[in-house]
C-alpha cells in the first residue's frame, strides 16, 4: 500500500480516534473498608451507568474522553472523579452523616436527628398519601406508628379523627396539640382544612410525655407540630400550577330488602293492616339520595428567593360535591410566606400568613337512616304529597310525627350552609444576641382569627316543615386565637469535657375568645329562643429545657412547664409538668463502629408528666346560686337574654398522665434498613367526666375528676431500600402498633367517694351498650349472650342467664368485646423506574369489634310492621336469616351484633410520569383512593372509631386524575 493511501486513510480514522470510547473498571468500598455493593458509577449527564456487584466491583463501558464519573451510594457522599483516560478507577466514599444531622422540630425549639431522645416522628411532604386531598390529616393515613388515623366519612370536608397512642381521656378532648408554625390551635376550632394540604412541608409528632411536657398543661394527647413551605434564600423564580379532577362514587350500599323482597316479608308476617300499606313500587332509596360526585382543586404557587428575602405565595381552589345529594364544599385559600435577614444575617423575620374562606354546604343527613327504614314499595315522588314527595298520612289526615321521612324529601327540603373565614397569621423573629456566641432569642407574634356564618331554611310544605314548624336558624360569631411568646437558647461546645450543652428558658401568654349570637324563626317570622354566648380564657406558661451532649455518646434532657389556666379555680389554676429523657448513640462506640453492618444504633428512654385542660366550658369553678334546671334570664325591653351561667362542678382540677418510654432506633447496611420500636405506658388519673355526683352534693350530675386509667403499648416502625439505582428507586415501609387501655379506677378524685353504681353491677357510667368498669376496656360492650340452635342460628329471646336464678334481665349482661381494636398497622411503597413513578398505601386493624346498630334496631318483625298501622319499615337483609320475632329491649342488647370490626383498607394507589421538557416541567398523575376493604363485617364500613355503629356518612370511592406543570 502506497504511502499517499495509507495518508488517506489516517485522514479519514482521525475523526473516529477523536470520538473513541474506552471501558473503565474498578472497586468502590465504604469508608470502613468493606464493598460497597449496589453502588451506583455513571458518566455525568447521561444514562449510561453500572452498578457494583458482592465485592465492589463495577466495569463501565463506553465512557468518552471528556468524561466524568460520579460514584454514589446511600449514605455516603457523591464523588465526581474527572477521566483522562484511567482504565482503572478505585475509590472509597466517604460517610455522609447529613441524615442524622438533619435539623428536626421538638417542643420550643430544635435538633439534630441523631440528639433526639424521645419518641418523635417526622412525615414530610415526600411520605404524604397521594390523590385529591382536601383534608390535611388525610395526608398522616397510615404514615406513622402510634398515630391511629380513622378515615374520614364520605361528608365533603370531613377530616380524619387523628389518635396518638389512642389519647389519654375518656370524656375531655381526645385530640392532639395542634402547633401550626409556631401557634398551638384553640382545641375548640382546630380546623386543619383552613391549611391547603398542598402547602403544608412536614408533620411532627411528639408521643411520649418526655417529648410533649415542655407544653404542659395540654400536652397529654400528644402533639402535632405542622409546617408549612416556605421560600428559600438564593433560589430561582418558580411558578407552579397543579391542577386534580376527582370522580367519587359510593361502590358499597347497605343490603337492604328490595320492594319484592318486602312485599314477599309483609304477606309473610303482616297483618291484613299491614299488607294493606303496601304500595307497588321498587324504590332503591339508597339509589335515590346519592350520586356521582366530583372535585377540583387548583393550585398555583410563585416563590423567588433573594440574597436575603425569600417569598412564596399559594392561592389554592377546591370545590367538591358530596356523593349524598345537596351536600357540598368549597374552600379559597391563601397560603404566604416571606423570610428575611437583616443586621448581617444576625436577624432573621419570618412572616407566614394562612387565609381560608370555606362555604359548607350541609345535607340533612336524617335521609340515610330514612334510606334504610323507608318503604321501598313506595314511590319516591308523590304529586298530592308535601312538597311534591311522598309521605305517611294518619287516618285523620295529617301527616304521621313518628313515621319516617321520604329520605329525598328531606334532602330536597333544606337549604343549609355554613361560611367560615379564617386567618392565622404568625410572625417569628430569630435573633443572634451579639457578644455571646451561641445565644439566640426567637420570638413569636401570632392571631388566629375566625368569622363564621350559618343559616338553615327549610321549606315550610315539606314533610318536616309540616310536623315540627318548619323553623329556620341562623348564627353568627368570631373566635379569636392570639399568642406571644418568647424564649433565649444557648448552646455551647463545652471542649475541657467534649461535652455541648442546650438550653432553653421562655414563657408564653395565649388568650381565647369567643363570641356568638344565634336566632330561630318559625313559619310565621316569631323569634324563638334567641341565645348570644361569650367566653374566654387565658392560658400562661413558664417553660425550660437543658440537654448535654456528652461525648457524641450519651444525651441527656430535661424540661420543665409552670402552667397557670382560667378555666379552673385559683386553688388549681396552677400546676407544674416536666419530663426527662436520654438517648445512647450506640453507633458512636468502638464496637458499634467496627460492626460493619450496623449504621445507626441508639437507645431511647424517657418519662414525664403531663396535663389536660380541655374542658369544653369556661368558668365552671363559680358554684350555681339556683336550682341545676333553672334559667338565668335577663329582660332587655320585651325579651328575655340567657345569661352566662357557669355549670355546677365540683371543685375541678387537672387531668395528670404519667408517661414511661423506652425506645431503639436502628439502621443496618449503610441505612439500607432503618425503623424503630418504642415500648410505653401511661397512667392517667383525676378524669374529666360529667356524670353523677356523690351524695350530698347540689344537683344530680356535674364534671369532676373521676377515676383513672392505664395504657400501654408497643410501637414498631421499620423502611427498607431495596433498591437504589440511577434509573430505579424502590422503598417501602411499614408500622404497626399494639395498644390496650383499661380503666383502672372510677372513685371520685375530690372525696375518693366511689361512682354511684349502676344497676347492671359494677363501678361506672353506663352508656346504652357500652359501660365503663374497673378492669376493663373503655369501649367494652355490656351484653345478653345470645344463646344459638345446633346450626349456629340465633333463637328469638333466648339469652344465657349468667347468674342461675331463671330470670333473664339486667343482672346477666356481661362485658363481652371491646371497640379498640388489638393492632393497628400501615403499609407504603413508593417506587419509580426512570420519569414513571407509583406508590400505595394499606391500612388496617385487628382484634377490634362493632356494635351494628343498623341491624340491632331493624332485624325483627316488630320494628318492620309494629308502627301504629300507619306505616311500615325496611330492613336490613339479615331479617331474612332470623326467626326473630318481637323487639323486646333485650334483643337490642344482644352479643349477636357485636361483629368483628378487622379490616385492611387501600387508601391510595397513584401511578405518575414526568415528561423531560427544557423549559417547563410537567407530570401527569392518575389516583384512585379507598379502592377497596377487606373485612368479614357486615356492616357498611368497618372503621368507625368508637365501635358502635349507626348510619354513617358513607366513603367514597375516587379516581382522580392530575396534571402539574413548573416553569
Amino acid at each position: 500500500m502506497n504511502q499517499k493511501f495509507k495518508a488517506v486513510i489516517l485522514l479519514f480514522l482521525l475523526p473516529f480516534f477523536a470520538f473513541a470510547q474506552s471501558v473503565i473498571t474498578g472497586t468502590v468500598l465504604e469508608s470502613n473498608g468493606l464493598p460497597a455493593l449496589g453502588a451506583t458509577v455513571a458518566v455525568k449527564g447521561t444514562s449510561n451507568g453500572t452498578s457494583t456487584d458482592f465485592d465492589g466491583k463495577y466495569t463501565l463501558n463506553n465512557v468518552p474522553s471528556d468524561a466524568v464519573i460520579v460514584f454514589s451510594f446511600v449514605g455516603y457522599i457523591t464523588q465526581e472523579i474527572p477521566y483522562t483516560g484511567q482504565s482503572t478507577i478505585n475509590i472509597t466514599l466517604e460517610e455522609d452523616a447529613s441524615e442524622l444531622d438533619t435539623i428536626v422540630l421538638i417542643g420550643y425549639g430544635s435538633t439534630t436527628k441523631q440528639n433526639v431522645t424521645a419518641a418523635q416522628t417526622t412525615v414530610s411532604d415526600e411520605e404524604f398519601n397521594k390523590g385529591a386531598i382536601v383534608s390535611p390529616g388525610q395526608l398522616l393515613a397510615g404514615k406513622a406508628a402510634g398515630v391511629q388515623v380513622t378515615a374520614a366519612t364520605g361528608r365533603p370536608g370531613d377530616g380524619p379523627r387523628i389518635r396518638v397512642r389512642a389519647g389519654s381521656t375518656l370524656s375531655a378532648n381526645a385530640d392532639p396539640l395542634y402547633v401550626v408554625d409556631g401557634i398551638p390551635l384553640d382545641a375548640t376550632n382546630a380546623n386543619l382544612n383552613t391549611i391547603n394540604p398542598a402547602e403544608i412541608e412536614s408533620f411532627t409528632i411528639l408521643k411520649d410525655a418526655s417529648a410533649t411536657a415542655i407544653y404542659g398543661n395540654r400536652a397529654s394527647n400528644g402533639v402535632i407540630l405542622i409546617t408549612t413551605k416556605k421560600g428559600k434564600l438564593s433560589s430561582d423564580l418558580k411558578i407552579g400550577y397543579n391542577v386534580q379532577f376527582a370522580i367519587d362514587n359510593n361502590t358499597d350500599r347497605l343490603d337492604v330488602l328490595t320492594g319484592d323482597e318486602f312485599r314477599a316479608l309483609i304477606n309473610d308476617i303482616g297483618s291484613p293492616e299491614d299488607i294493606a300499606l303496601l304500595g307497588t313500587a321498587n324504590t332503591d332509596w339508597q339509589e335515590e339520595i346519592y350520586q356521582t360526585a366530583t372535585r377540583a382543586i387548583h393550585n398555583i404557587t410563585l416563590q423567588k428567593g433573594f440574597e436575603n428575602t425569600a417569598i412564596r405565595a399559594n392561592i389554592g381552589y377546591t370545590n367538591q360535591n358530596g356523593t349524598l345529594k345537596t351536600s357540598g364544599y368549597e374552600r379559597t385559600s391563601l397560603n404566604a410566606s416571606v423570610i428575611q435577614k437583616l443586621l448581617n444575617n444576625d436577624l432573621k423575620l419570618t412572616l407566614s400568613v394562612q387565609g381560608a374562606l370555606e362555604e359548607v354546604r350541609s345535607a340533612d343527613e336524617g335521609a340515610i337512616g330514612s334510606a334504610i327504614d323507608f318503604d321501598p314499595t313506595q314511590p319516591a315522588f308523590d304529586p298530592n304529597g308535601p312538597n311534591g314527595f311522598f309521605e305517611y298520612f294518619q287516618s285523620n289526615g295529617t301527616i304521621s310525627n313518628l313515621a319516617p321521612r321520604n329520605p329525598l324529601g328531606l334532602l330536597e327540603s333544606l337549604d343549609a350552609e355554613t361560611a367560615n373565614n379564617q386567618i392565622r397569621t404568625t410572625l417569628q423573629a430569630d435573633y443572634k444576641i451579639p457578644g455571646v456566641e451561641g445565644l439566640k432569642f426567637n420570638g413569636t407574634v401570632g392571631v388566629d382569627y375566625n368569622e363564621f356564618d350559618s343559616f338553615s331554611n327549610r321549606l315550610p310544605n315539606s314533610g318536616v316543615g309540616l310536623t315540627t314548624g318548619a323553623i329556620k336558624s341562623s348564627s353568627n360569631g368570631l373566635r379569636i386565637n392570639q399568642l406571644i411568646n418568647g424564649r433565649l437558647d444557648y448552646k455551647k461546645e463545652l471542649t475541657s469535657i467534649e461535652s455541648t450543652i442546650d438550653l432553653t428558658v421562655g414563657s408564653s401568654l395565649q388568650a381565647f375568645r369567643r363570641e356568638s349570637t344565634s336566632f330561630s324563626l318559625d313559619n310565621t317570622g316569631v323569634a324563638i329562643d334567641p341565645f348570644i354566648a361569650f367566653n374566654e380564657n387565658r392560658l400562661v406558661s413558664f417553660f425550660g429545657r437543658a440537654s448535654i451532649d456528652i461525648k457524641d455518646l450519651l444525651v441527656l434532657s430535661a424540661s420543665v412547664s409552670r402552667d397557670g389556666t382560667s378555666r379552673f379555680s385559683p386553688d388549681n389554676r396552677w400546676g407544674t409538668f416536666g419530663g426527662a429523657s436520654a438517648a445512647l448513640k450506640l453507633t458512636n462506640t468502638d464496637f458499634i463502629q467496627n460492626s460493619g453492618f450496623v449504621s445507626q444504633l441508639k437507645l431511647r428512654g424517657g418519662f414525664g408528666v403531663t396535663g389536660q385542660q380541655e374542658i369544653g366550658q369556661d368558668f365552671l369553678f363559680i358554684p350555681r346560686s339556683t336550682p341545676s334546671n333553672a334559667q338565668a334570664q335577663v329582660q332587655i325591653g320585651n325579651q328575655f337574654f340567657t345569661t352566662l351561667r357557669p355549670e355546677l362542678t365540683t371543685d375541678l382540677k387537672w387531668e395528670e398522665t404519667t408517661q414511661y418510654n423506652v425506645g431503639l432506633d436502628y439502621g443496618f447496611f449503610d441505612d439500607v434498613l432503618t425503623g424503630s420500636i418504642d415500648v410505653y405506658t401511661r397512667d392517667t388519673e383525676d378524669l374529666l367526666q360529667f356524670g353523677p355526683l356523690a351524695a350530698g352534693s347540689l344537683g344530680n350530675f356535674a364534671l369532676q375528676n373521676v377515676g383513672a386509667t392505664r395504657s400501654r403499648g408497643i410501637e414498631l416502625a421499620a423502611n427498607v431500600k431495596l433498591l437504589q439505582t440511577e434509573n430505579f428507586n424502590w422503598d417501602i415501609g411499614g408500622n404497626l402498633t399494639f395498644n390496650e387501655i383499661e380503666i383502672t379506677d372510677l372513685s371520685l378524685g375530690s372525696n375518693d367517694a366511689p361512682v354511684p353504681q349502676t344497676p347492671v353491677g359494677g363501678a361506672g357510667f353506663n352508656n346504652f351498650i357500652q359501660e365503663w368498669a374497673v378492669g376493663a376496656d373503655p369501649t367494652s360492650f355490656l351484653v345478653y349472650r345470645q344463646v344459638y340452635d345446633a346450626e349456629g342460628n340465633p333463637l328469638d329471646g333466648v339469652f344465657a342467664d349468667r347468674n342461675g336464678d331463671n330470670v333473664i334481665n339486667s343482672d346477666d349482661r356481661v362485658r363481652y368485646k371491646k371497640g379498640n381494636p388489638d393492632a393497628f398497622f400501615g403499609f407504603t411503597s413508593n417506587f419509580n423506574y426512570k420519569r414513571f413513578d407509583m406508590s400505595f398505601t394499606l391500612r388496617g386493624a385487628v382484634g377490634g369489634y362493632n356494635y351494628n346498630n343498623v341491624r340491632a334496631a331493624r332485624e325483627n318483625a316488630d320494628a318492620v310492621t309494629e308502627n301504629a298501622g300507619d306505616w311500615l319499615n325496611n330492613s336490613t337483609a339479615g331479617i331474612l336469616d332470623n326467626s326473630f320475632q318481637s323487639a323486646p329491649l333485650n334483643l337490642l342488647f344482644s352479643s349477636e351484633y357485636i361483629e368483628k370490626s378487622d379490616f385492611v383498607r387501600l387508601d391510595n394507589l397513584s401511578l405518575g410520569y414526568t415528561f423531560n421538557t427544557d423549559k417547563v416541567g410537567i407530570r401527569a398523575s392518575v389516583t384512585g383512593t379507598n379502592l377497596f376493604v377487606i373485612t368479614d363485617y357486615s356492616g357498611l364500613d368497618p372503621e368507625i372509631g368508637n365501635g358502635v355503629d349507626g348510619a354513617i356518612f358513607p366513603r367514597s370511592r375516587g379516581v382522580i386524575f392530575g396534571l402539574n406543570f413548573e416553569f
